[in-house]
């Protein structure tokens, strides 16, 4: 038995403990934002956040997972309020077929969470393993640049706010 703590959330799981966290996530406890393709870590679909880091989950063994955080784009909005990220990739158009969107958007929040003004090359970098079959690429950047602008100006805004608190 192993306890994962995944979207806040805390799972216990009997595994076999050769499982990795893709199959977890979708097998085990049906979430499907994680998208399985490659299985070979060459494409970023399965792309969730470990830590805060950008973690290919089809080779990251579920069981080396346990007491880190694990966040799932399922994770990510608030409610029916989208994260920043999500917003900014359906103003900008950055969804095409939508089948690589979640993994481009965990591997751009996990950048975003350190620096929220990325350079145009560190956003390249960022999105390097994420690979996108409809070659929206420039859409994706322009979304990501905004959604680090909107995400700024809420860490202000509640730097501002716990200054008067």
């Amino acid at each position: 038995m192993i306890t994962l703590e995944i979207n806040q959330r805390q799972y216990q799981l009997d595994l076999k403990g050769h499982e990795t966290l893709l199959e977890v996530l979708r097998d085990h406890l049906g979430m499907k934002g994680t998208k399985t393709a490659c299985e070979e870590s060459e494409c970023g679909t399965c792309t969730v956040a470990v830590d805060g880091k950008a973690t290919l989950s089809c080779i990251a063994l579920a069981a080396n997972c346990e007491g880190m955080k694990i966040n799932t784009i399922e994770g990510l909005a608030n409610g029916e309020e989208l994260h920043p990220l999500q917003q900014a990739f359906l103003d900008y158009g950055a969804v095409q077929c939508g089948f690589c969107i979640p993994g481009m958007i965990m591997s751009c929040k996990a950048l975003l969470d350190k620096n929220p003004e990325p350079s145009q090359e560190e956003i390249e970098y960022a999105l390097d393993g994420n690979l996108c079959r409809c070659a929206g690429y420039l859409k994706i950047f322009e979304a990501i640049r905004h959604a680090g602008k909107v995400i700024k100006a809420q860490c202000e805004q509640a730097s501002l706010l716990d200054r008067r608190n």
